[in-house]
């Protein structure tokens, strides 16, 4: 297997440019922003510097989504614009719909480079060959790839560690397995020190991300998510690790051992994706309705305020309005803390393409409508719940208020986004906070003294 990116190790040197500018705009999901981060930290160590606006950029990089036809659609709005911001950048489709649909994206005029998962690791010295090609400044001195990028090149208090990607479930609606591959673990070791880097560069925050979490290990001998838990609480100072996505049928009392250590984040990301059995069946998920509603019950009795947040898909195929309000009462019951809900899209490749029994696009749409607003009454609640609450929050940005005061965002180890003014320079601390009303979705604060 090859090395893990984010994990990249070892003394190779590579030719790097004195001076140039990259912008990396990342869609979908924490996978991708874990690839990202990788490429952000490979581009300066490449000599770039990264900048925000694709005007200012030299490179432009695309990291893409492909899940469905509207992130698609998004992600070729993204690379023209890239374009049209700056017409002499290098612009790179990068992720998911090139492992997809390459082709499709090198008819695009706009696009320089189009880069698939599998080939990410020699993407920045691509880019730098294509920019160098088309008469940009020529390589100028070495550098050595290995050391973590500082925390300011990312400019962000949290950062995501990819411990497994790819994906052997190969549901029926799916394009991930196409895309990234079968399931493949990094071994701890690498973990434990890619963790060790970040703590040492000033992340407060470290995300566990992958395609699927709970099976991670399985491909090496006597590890599991468990002990790998284990090995980065007991062997590194990270002051907070969150874990990104798990399955209901991962979920049990053994793996929750480990949320009683208070560095570990009470909240859980549990896809839901229906709430009717036959449906789940058809997508061949690997649980089912009573599954689901006890992961989610052994979760609230073994630690408390969890924040507890899904997805869900209207309109399958095959799927009749008896499913859809099956799946609107299990999602009004289950209150969830937040809800991505989505119609579904058909991916080429992926068996529920070829279902005979598709849904109208405008069912689709009304059912998608109606869970969300179902999902809202559970999002309110929970929000209600919280307040006057004290939660730790890891304050990320501010921005200036009212007078001299700063108003700071940040996110509770739950995963609520909270503000709250304060007069003093928070960024990238955890300090208590107290809970109180909400404006939108952001849960209004006043910061403790720590």
């Amino acid at each position: 297997m090859p090395p893990s990116s984010g994990d990249r190790s070892g003394a190779v040197v590579e030719p790097a440019l004195e001076e140039g500018t990259v912008a990396i705009e990342t869609h979908g999901c924490k996978l991708n922003q874990a690839d990202s981060a990788v490429l952000a930290q490979e581009f300066a160590r490449a000599g770039y510097r990264l900048v925000e606006r694709r005007r200012d950029a030299d490179i432009i990089v695309v990291n893409t989504c492909t899940v469905t036809a509207t992130a698609d659609s998004k992600a070729r709005q993204a690379l023209r614009a890239a374009h049209r911001a700056n017409p002499d950048a290098v612009v790179v489709a990068a992720g998911c719909y090139p492992e997809r649909a390459a082709d499709d994206l090198r008819r695009i005029p706009e696009v320089s480079l189009v880069v698939g998962n599998r080939s990410k690791p020699d993407l920045v010295s691509m880019a730098i060959s294509e920019r160098v090609k088309r008469g940009g400044m020529a390589p100028r001195k070495n550098v050595v790839r290995g050391e973590t990028a500082p925390a300011g090149i990312l400019r962000r208090s949290r950062a995501m560690v990819k411990i497994q990607e790819g994906c052997d479930q190969v549901c029926a609606y799916c394009i991930v397995p196409k895309v990234r591959g079968r399931e493949r673990s990094i071994p701890p070791a690498e973990i434990v020190e890619a963790v060790h880097r970040h703590v040492a560069a000033g992340f407060k925050e470290i995300t566990l991300t992958g395609t699927q979490l709970g099976t991670y290990g399985f491909d090496l001998d006597g590890v599991d998510l468990p002990g790998l838990l284990d090995r980065i609480l007991g062997e590194t100072d990270l002051p907070r690790l969150r874990v990104s996505s798990l399955q209901a049928h991962e979920i049990g009392p053994e793996l929750l051992k480990r949320w009683e250590d208070a560095r570990v984040c009470p909240h859980f990301h549990v896809p839901l994706q229906s709430g009717s059995d036959g449906v789940l069946k058809a997508m061949r998920r690997r649980y089912d309705v009573n599954t689901f509603r006890r992961a989610v019950t052994t979760i609230r009795e073994r630690v408390p305020h969890a924040g507890i947040t899904t997805d869900a898909i209207a309109g399958f195929p095959g799927e009749t309005e008896q499913d859809h309000a099956a799946g609107l009462a299990l999602v009004r019951e289950m209150a969830f803390s937040d809800a991505h809900i989505f119609p579904y899209s058909q991916r080429p490749g992926t068996s529920a393409h070829h279902m005979h029994d598709q849904v109208a696009p405008a069912d689709k749409r009304r059912r998608a409508r109606e869970l969300t607003e179902a999902a809202e009454v559970g999002f309110a609640a929970f929000r209600t719940s919280m307040q006057d609450q004290v939660r730790p929050v890891l304050w990320e940005t501010g921005r200036t208020g009212r007078g001299n005061l700063l108003v700071w965002s940040g996110l509770t180890d739950n995963y609520v986004r909270a503000s709250a003014e304060g007069d003093a320079e928070m960024g990238n601390t955890i300090t208590p906070a107290r809970l109180g009303g909400l404006t939108g979705k952001v849960q209004q604060a006043v910061a403790l003294p720590g």
